[in-house]
C-alpha cells in the first residue's frame, strides 16, 4: 500500500484521516504545524510518542524536494534554484528581493503542456502534475536556504496553474492557512496562459489573488503563432474572461505582453491591444523577450518598448516594462533545468 502525501492535507483532512486511525484529534493540529514548519521526518515531531511518529511513518509519506543546483545572481541577489522531487524529476523556482521582502516564483508542473514557442520549459515536454506538498516545500526550501520569511508567491515557474487547477486550489487553500505558512490571497499571483474555463471557475470562487494572463498579442493571428492555447480560447473570448474576473473579484489583472522584435511590437499592434483592454481593470507588464536556444526571436529594441508603453498610456492603458532580475544567472523559467540535464553544468 502506497503511503499518503501529508502535507498535501488540511488539518479537517488529517483530523478525519487520524479518528479513522484512532489518533487524537488534537493531534492532526499539532502534525499539521510540524509540517508547515518544513519537517522532512516523523522523528523531529519531538512533542509526538515515539509510537505515534512510528505509526505516522508507516502510513504517511513527506514529500520534500532537495535543492539540486543554486545560482546567485551577483547583480541584485536574485537567487534561482533547481530542485530535486522524491521521485527523481526536477523543477526550477526563483527568489527575488524588494523592498517589501522576499517573493518566490514556483513551478506548479515538471514541464508543461502549452507549448508556447517562446518559453525554453515548453520545449522540454510535459512529465507530470505537481502536488500541493510538492509547491509548498518549495517555498520552505528556499526559506531555509535564505533564512528569511517568505511573504509573497508567484505561481508562473514551469508548467500551468490551471492546467493542475484542482492541486493548484488546494495549494492555495493550505499556503494560506493561518496555522500553515500563512501567506494571504492579496500576496499570491497566478499566472495562465488563458484556460478560459478555468478563469471563470476561479472569478466565481472570489478569490483575492491577483491574476497575472500572459497575453503577448492583440489578435488570434499573431497570438497562434506563439501560443496553441489560442487555437482552443481566442483572445475576444479570453478578455471576456479577464474582464468577469475584475467584475467578480475587483482586482485588477496584470497582462503579460513579451515583446518580439518583428512579431508583436508595432504601433498597431499597441494601438489594438489599447483597443481590446478598454473597459477592462487592468495592467499591461512589457517583457523584453528572453533568448531561448534553437529559437530565433529576439528582444525589441527600448526606443520601441518605450514607444509602444507611450501608445498605450495615451489611449488611458497602464503599461510599464516588467524590472529584470537575476539577468546573469538566466532566471527564466526551464534555462537551468536545461542546462543541467544536457551535462552543461558542473553540480
Amino acid at each position: 500500500m502506497s503511503k499518503i502525501d501529508i502535507k498535501s492535507l488540511s488539518v479537517q483532512e488529517l483530523e478525519n484521516e487520524f479518528r479513522d486511525k484512532s489518533i487524537q484529534k488534537y493531534r492532526a493540529l499539532q502534525v499539521y504545524k510540524w509540517i508547515a514548519k518544513g519537517v522532512e521526518d516523523f522523528s523531529e515531531m519531538s512533542d509526538l510518542s515515539k509510537s505515534l511518529r512510528k505509526q505516522l511513518n508507516e502510513n504517511y509519506a513527506i514529500l520534500n524536494t532537495e535543492v539540486e543546483a543554486k545560482r546567485v545572481s551577483k547583480i541584485d541577489g536574485t537567487i534561482k534554484f533547481l530542485f530535486k522531487l522524491c521521485d527523481g524529476e526536477y523543477i526550477e523556482s526563483v527568489l527575488m528581493k524588494y523592498k517589501h521582502g522576499y517573493s518566490i516564483c514556483i513551478s506548479t508542473q515538471v514541464g508543461c503542456k502549452m507549448g508556447c514557442t517562446f518559453c525554453a520549459t515548453g520545449k522540454q515536454g510535459f512529465k507530470r502534475n505537481l502536488a500541493p506538498s510538492e509547491m509548498l516545500s518549495q517555498i520552505q526550501c528556499a526559506s531555509e536556504e535564505c533564512g528569511e520569511r517568505i511573504s509573497n508567491v508567484v505561481l508562473m515557474g514551469m508548467g500551468e496553474p490551471l492546467d493542475n487547477y484542482k492541486n493548484v486550489l488546494k495549494f492555495l487553500e493550505l499556503v494560506s492557512s493561518d496555522n500553515g505558512l500563512n501567506i494571504g490571497m492579496r500576496h499570491i499571483s497566478l499566472s495562465t496562459c488563458g484556460i478560459v474555463d478555468k478563469i471563470y471557475d476561479l472569478a466565481d470562487r472570489k478569490m483575492q489573488l491577483t491574476l497575472s494572463v500572459s497575453l503577448h498579442a492583440p489578435n488570434d493571428e499573431i497570438r497562434k503563432k506563439t501560443m496553441p492555447v489560442n487555437n482552443v480560447w481566442g483572445v475576444n473570448e479570453l478578455l471576456k474572461s479577464c474582464k468577469y474576473y475584475t467584475e467578480m473579484t475587483g482586482r485588477r489583472i496584470s497582462f503579460e505582453y513579451a515583446m518580439i522584435k518583428g512579431v508583436n511590437d508595432s504601433d498597431e499592434c499597441a494601438r489594438e491591444l489599447a483597443q481590446k483592454l478598454k473597459g477592462t481593470l487592468s495592467h499591461v507588464n512589457l517583457i523584453p523577450v528572453n533568448n531561448v536556444t534553437g529559437i530565433n526571436y529576439k528582444k525589441s529594441a527600448i526606443e520601441r518598448q518605450k514607444k509602444f508603453i507611450s501608445i498605450l498610456d495615451n489611449k488611458g492603458i497602464n503599461a510599464t516594462v516588467r524590472r529584470t532580475l537575476g539577468s546573469d544567472i538566466e532566471a527564466s523559467c526551464g534555462q537551468l533545468k536545461g542546462e543541467v540535464l544536457k551535462g552543461g553544468m558542473s553540480l
